[in-house]
């Protein structure tokens, strides 16, 4: 598990550095192997046994936030109308269904809208170490079919 955090962590590290950042040479934010492994640990003792979701963030650049986001049950189907999300696996086990149309869309705030269902999507087997990338306004879903599925998530505010 250490080599998947820290290989996530080097991904997230030159995503940032490599365009997402301002000019400025280095990163914002820096958060090591050890450190992404401390808050994970932290998140787990603080969910409460029914909770489905935790997320927290672990660096900022502006507006970009990388968060770590632990998955113990499906959340609804959503869109994020003016955000891009790009996730790396870091543990775990689920599925991805994006694409096609979601059903009964019902915004919940500027950047989310809530559906029941998604209709016609494609769906992809997800484990440790896969990267994935939903543009704005493409529906997604993520099924867990393990104990949890745990990502380092990125949303790219105005990426289309």
């Amino acid at each position: 598990m250490a080599k998947t955090f820290t290989i996530c962590a080097t991904s997230l590290l030159l995503a940032v550095s490599g365009g997402i950042a301002t000019a400025a040479a280095e990163p914002s934010g820096f958060a090591s192997s050890a450190d992404v492994q401390a808050q994970f640990r932290d998140m787990l003792a603080a969910m409460k046994p029914d909770q489905g979701f935790m997320w927290r963030p672990l660096v900022r650049d502006g507006a970009t936030v990388a968060a770590i986001e632990i998955w113990k049950k499906p959340g609804r189907p959503a869109v994020h109308p003016t955000e891009a999300e790009y996730a790396i696996v870091l543990e775990g086990a689920g599925t991805l269904v994006s694409g096609g149309t979601m059903a009964d869309a019902k915004p919940k705030n500027p950047t989310l809208t809530e559906g029941s269902q998604i209709e016609g999507g494609a769906t992809r087997a997800l484990g440790p170490g896969d990267v994935i990338l939903i543009p704005a306004s493409v529906p997604h879903w993520f099924r867990i079919t393990g104990e949890r599925l745990v990502l380092l998530g990125i949303k790219l505010p105005g990426a289309k």
